[in-house]
């Protein structure tokens, strides 16, 4: 096309043709183009709207955090697989539900209410504790609100309050909500019991082929291969395009004295100190300390034990003091100060020891320092080279091309799961593993993908192939089939053992001679707790066993292959004392849990009788999850 345009004949039909489009332009109009306009609204809540600046506000604090939380940057196709941008809306709907409804009702907050909590507030308060001014503006700033906004939100925040108390501010608890809660966490129960284990289950022939066969048939939907997905993709990062071979040694000798201490261990001193209430008395101590008192003689006629004396280990860094680190430093081994003015009195100084500077030497470190100057400088070309590789993106450039461009490495997957696992079962050697997983398994061959941003830069990738989820074959799995079914066996066997053995307990017979006639011990567990395990009882047996009426056996599976046949011999509820701790926690749990009930109740009513209307394309676009 470019080297038609550059003939004669190019240019006369593409004149023809600008020319006939500019043509339509009057003819049709051009209003259309001007007046689009960005979508505004994301949600109506009856009369309330939820604009798309107050969705993409709350989205970018949700995600910040979310990323503070999981210590990483957190990119559009996490948040998205997280479900923040429903989680999000929902929240602000919930809020604009509240508000309808506060409306409606006429509640109204005063100006001095607002005012009094702006001003109480604990986020406006200067170092002496009164409201600053300069505080709250800069929090105004930060947040990308005016003052008058902010109050707005405020009265409309208070109003919401006004109403949920209103609902559920003054639950009352029943009694016995109270007493079953207490029931559920406090009882406590014995049990005799007896352990099945794999052994007792007697000899099990190998299977034979239609045994295998059969239960293969059974349980095939447990012997799927999973779908994988070949991909390609390309990081670029700080340690992808630093060049430490370019770093001259002058520039790595400079850091290596700027930061000599990251590399080895300062100097400490072992320090000792007498206290004084006035440099008087410190000058007085100091004197009979050179005429050859001893410095502990000292110390213990200033009631300083031998104990009291040390001060501790430390490098000048970590002491608090400046003038008293100063001059324990300046201190041979051994050394007793003169009285020094410290931050909280004068005091006296002795240095037991001295552990040396150990720092590694220059020549030791310096690939390392190279590296470090090197990813330190790459990092601002990041974002350069990001706008790059994008351009060579859009001409369609293979990423295995601008790879070999850049100097970036290209790594090829040949077959990943959705955990980023290979068909062995091992996790694949790629950038950024488990993000890159997510998105190749949201994405197809031949779709142009959108980096992802990841704490340390950007990857880019395409998937190349996919290998769809398969039922393997009997051949495939025999090994695993065969186990399987003789696990499967085991637990046949042990369940029926188990079946009338707890049959002869209920019908009276002692544990022990149950126990006896299949060679277990008989034991005895007491105080289970729920959800609990306790000596060799897993916390799913002991569930079991508080499912159980006190007198009546039963039984459970007890680990993989093990089964617990037991009797409940004793059930205890200690009783319920209101005025403890434990009991106001209950009643807190309980009022909470009601309150909450009942406010969701009214919300999901509210939300019904206003209407509530969601725009998808604003959605997208408020948090940057569409193409616009």
């Amino acid at each position: 096309m470019r080297k038609a345009g550059q003939t004669l004949v190019g240019k006369t039909i593409a004149t023809v043709f600008f020319v006939g489009l500019i043509i339509s332009f009057a003819i049709w109009g051009i209003g259309d183009i001007f007046r689009t306009r960005p979508e505004s609204t994301v949600a109506e809540v009856g009369k309330t709207p939820i604009t798309v600046n107050q969705v993409r506000n709350a989205y970018t604090n949700q995600l910040q955090q979310l990323s503070r939380q999981f210590r990483t940057v957190i990119s559009p196709e996490q948040a998205r697989l997280f479900g923040l941008d429903q989680q999000v809306l929902n929240s602000l709907v919930t809020e604009a539900v509240m508000a309808e409804e506060a409306k409606r009702l006429g509640l109204s907050v005063s100006d001095e209410l607002v005012a009094r909590s702006i001003v109480d507030n604990p986020a406006f308060k200067g170092p002496d504790g009164q409201f600053n001014r300069a505080l709250f503006d800069q929090a105004l700033r930060n947040a990308g609100l005016s003052e008058p906004g902010f109050v707005q939100e405020q009265r409309s925040a208070m109003a919401r309050a006004q109403l949920a108390d209103a609902l559920a501010g003054d639950v009352t608890v029943p009694a016995a909500a109270k007493e079953a809660l207490h029931r559920f966490a406090a009882e406590r129960r014995t049990a005799a019991y007896l352990v099945l284990n794999a052994g007792m289950a007697g000899d099990i022939p190998a299977p034979t082929d239609e045994q295998l066969k059969s239960f293969y048939e059974e349980h095939k939907a447990g012997y799927r291969a999973p779908e994988y997905r070949a991909v390609n993709a390309m990081a670029l990062d700080a340690a992808a395009i630093a060049k430490p071979n370019d770093v001259s040694d002058a520039d790595a000798r400079q850091f290596y004295d700027q930061q000599k201490a990251k590399y080895g261990q300062p100097e400490r001193r072992t320090i000792q100190q007498i206290p004084f209430t006035s440099m008087d008395d410190a000058q007085a101590a100091s004197a009979k300390i050179k005429e050859g008192t001893d410095f502990a003689a000292v110390a213990a006629e200033r009631g300083v034990s031998a104990s009291g004396l040390d001060l501790g280990t430390f490098s000048k860094a970590e002491m608090l003091d400046p003038a008293v680190a100063d001059a324990a430093f300046s201190l041979p081994e051994g050394g007793v100060s003169d009285p020094v003015q410290g931050r909280f009195g004068p005091v006296i100084l002795r240095v037991t020891q001295i552990q040396p500077e150990s720092v590694r030497p220059f020549e030791e470190v310096a690939a390392e320092i190279r590296g470090e100057i090197a990813r330190e400088r790459a990092q601002d070309q990041i974002e350069r080279i990001h706008d790059e590789i994008e351009d060579l993106r859009a001409g369609a450039k293979p990423l295995a091309d601008i790879a070999k461009e850049k100097g970036l490495t290209l790594v090829q997957v040949p077959a990943m799961d959705a955990q980023g696992l290979d068909k062995a079962g091992n996790p694949v050697n790629a950038p950024d593993r488990d993000a890159l997983a997510k998105a190749a398994f949201a994405s197809d061959i031949g779709v142009d993908n959108e980096p992802l941003r990841v704490a340390s830069g950007y990857v880019w990738y395409d998937v190349t192939g996919i290998d769809p989820s398969r039922e393997k074959t009997l051949d495939e799995v025999r090994d695993q089939v065969a186990a399987q079914w003789r696990e499967d066996q085991v637990s046949q066997r042990l369940a029926e053992k188990a079946t009338q053995l707890t049959e002869r307990l209920d019908k009276g017979e002692a544990i022990e001679t149950v126990a006896q006639d299949v060679g277990a011990d008989a034991k005895t567990a007491t105080d289970l707790a729920r959800n609990a395990a306790k000596d060799d009882l897993s916390a799913d047996a002991v569930n079991r066993i508080f499912a159980t009426p006190v007198g009546k056996a039963g039984n459970a599976a007890n680990g993989a292959d093990s089964r617990v046949v037991y009797k409940v011999t004793a059930a205890t509820v200690p009783p319920m004392i209101t005025t403890t701790q434990e009991a106001q926690n209950v009643e807190t749990q309980l009022r909470n849990g009601m309150s909450d009930d009942l406010i969701n109740q009214y919300i999901a009513q509210a939300r019904q009788d206003l209407g509530v209307t969601v725009n998808q394309r604003a959605l997208q676009q408020a948090t940057g999850s569409g193409e616009f």
